[in-house]
Order: structure tokens, then sequence, then C-alpha cells
């Protein structure tokens, strides 16, 4: 049997626990919050006065936040995308009568991650500090651009594609949130750390997902978990870019400015690859195949090549200014 049907029956074969993991880790939508719950209410009469407040309290956050607030909601927004790229992953079928558990997964997991966006969105525009049209124009660039994440359509490649982006995810959104509560602007902060919340919810149960793989076709999940860390794991909106603009000459800048920031830096992708290699017990896994030795060997040697890596590396200094945001005099 080749390595592709071998994935497609061991997603078959686990695919009996989705509604499972979608009861453990997704929570129901009459029960999880909505974006209003943040939000000043449109039909309220004090509705003004809390937008004053949400601006005034917006003037206290730094150049370099609101470009990583904005990036993130792109980020956030370009949801679609991922959802039809997981839609087309082999072994989930989301075609004909008997839609398979996996693309009921797929679809939950996009309604949740859906109202990020949303939120966010809303808050940049009632706050009054970003050009909403350069930030739209940025989503829709995104979205038409699409989207390749080196996962091609192996179940495995991105299932470690996205245990690895999720807990990257609520790792920024969780410091920024802890930023906006420095400087004062408690609602931004709890929407940020709510969010973080969704998203390390999600975390789990990708990375349970690859544990229960591991279980079952522990060779090629070796090697599949090996070739996405080779070809580096990049973030989703990595295509980013400004109007006026190549594809991706945005993201590298937003880069920078997140490493300067401290919001999610090289140390972190180090530190997330350990935790991975640590929850999947990478050294107690028997009965691999001599490739897949080699592949673990590549895999648990990574974590101290890499931070030699990272100690050499430099990051601009000079700070690019996007069209997304006007200076506000401070830098941070």
């Amino acid at each position: 049997m080749s390595n592709k049907n071998v994935r497609i029956e061991v997603m078959k074969s686990i695919e009996g626990k989705v509604d499972g993991f979608i009861d453990q880790y997704l929570i129901p939508i009459q029960d999880i919050w909505q974006p209003t719950d943040f939000l000043p209410d449109t039909q309220s009469e004090g509705f003004m006065d809390h937008v004053t407040q949400i601006r005034e309290e917006a003037k206290e956050l730094g150049y370099d936040l609101w470009v990583t607030l904005v990036a993130d909601t792109i980020t956030e927004e370009a949801l679609p995308t991922y959802e039809s790229w997981l839609m087309d992953v082999e072994g989930i079928d989301q075609h004909g009568e008997n839609k398979n558990g996996w693309s009921k997964w797929v679809r939950h997991w996009t309604a949740e991650e859906n109202r990020h966006g949303d939120v966010l969105n809303k808050y940049l525009y009632l706050a009054g500090r970003v050009n909403m049209r350069e930030m739209e124009i940025t989503t829709q660039h995104l979205i038409a651009d699409g989207f390749d994440i080196g996962t091609d359509r192996d179940p495995y490649k991105n299932f470690v594609y996205t245990s690895f982006q999720e807990l990257a995810t609520n790792i920024s959104h969780k410091r920024v949130g802890q930023m906006c509560k420095k400087g004062g602007n408690t609602l931004l902060g709890k929407m940020c750390t709510i969010i973080a919340g969704d998203e390390m919810r999600h975390h789990l149960a990708y990375r349970e997902f690859v544990k229960v793989i591991f279980e079952n076709d522990p060779s090629q999940m070796m090697l599949a978990f090996a070739d996405m860390m080779k070809k580096k794991i990049v973030m989703p909106a990595h295509f980013l870019r400004e109007s006026g603009g190549s594809i991706g000459t945005a993201f590298e800048n937003f880069s920078n400015c997140a490493q300067r920031l401290g919001v999610y830096t090289a140390q972190d992708y180090i530190d997330i690859l350990k935790k991975l290699n640590s929850y999947w017990e990478l050294d107690s896994i028997r009965s691999l195949n001599d490739d897949a030795e080699r592949a673990r060997d590549y895999l648990m040697k990574l974590p101290d090549r890499l931070e030699r890596i990272a100690s050499r590396m430099k990051f601009p200094e000079d700070n690019y200014r996007f069209k997304w945001v006007e200076a506000n005099g401070r830098m941070v």
C-alpha cells in the first residue's frame, strides 16, 4: 500500500474519535463568547460614550503594537483561505451525503476562528487609529494571493503545521493582550487574551491528532514532522503585502516589528518545537524504520542547532512605516 493510501486509512481509523475531539476542545455555539460581548452595544443610548472611551484609550498604545494588531487581524480575516485548504486535505471528505467527521471538525474549528477577525476588525474600526481601507486592501490581497504552507494535501504535515501555528498564534495574542493591559487598555487586553485562549484549545486538539497518528503510523508521521521542520513553519500570512507592494514584503517587515516588540520571536519558534518534541515523546517512539530513525535524530538535535542560529540573527532596527497605521510619536 502506498504512503498516501496508508495516510487515508489512518485518517479513517481515527475519524470515529472526532466527535469526542469536538466535545473536548471546542465550545458549543450557544455557550461561547461573541464579538458583541466585548464591543459597545449599537442599540444602547450610551453607544457613543463607549466609542469615545475606546478612542481615548487607543491613543495610549504605541506604533509597533498597532501594526501587530492590524497584521494579527488580517491573518484572522483570511480564514476562508485556510478552511478551503484544510477541506482539500486527503482524508477530509466534505462531499456527498456522508460528509465525514474530519470535515465536521474543520467547519466547527472555522466557526470558532471566524469570531477573532470579527471582533478585532470592529475594534480597530471604532478605535480610529488605523487606515481601514489600506488594511482591507491587504486582507483582500492575502485571500486573492492564495495560501501555500508547504504541506500539500498530506494530513500528517497539515496537522504538524496547525499544532505549531496555533501555539504561535496563542503566544502572539497573549503577549499583545498583556501589552494592551499594561498600556491601560483593559478592553483590548481582555479581547486578545480570550482569543489566545481559543488558540490554545485548538493547539491542544491538533497536537492530539498528531499524537494519535504517531500511535498508528509512527515512521511516516516522524518523516512528515521532519519534512515540515526542514522547510520551516511559515505563518499563514506569509504572503502579506500592502497596496502597491509585492507578495510577502509586508510580512517580512511585520515579522521584524513583532520580533522587535517581543510579541513573537525566533526563540518562541524554538520553544514551540521543544514542546512538541516533548509532548509527542519523540525519544521513546518505537518501531521506526531507518529513514524515520534519521528523521527523529534530526528533530531531537534541531532545537540546539536553531539556538545557535538565533544567537547570530540580526533584525533591522529601522522602523518601517506601514500604510495601515499613522505614527503617534510613540514607538512601543
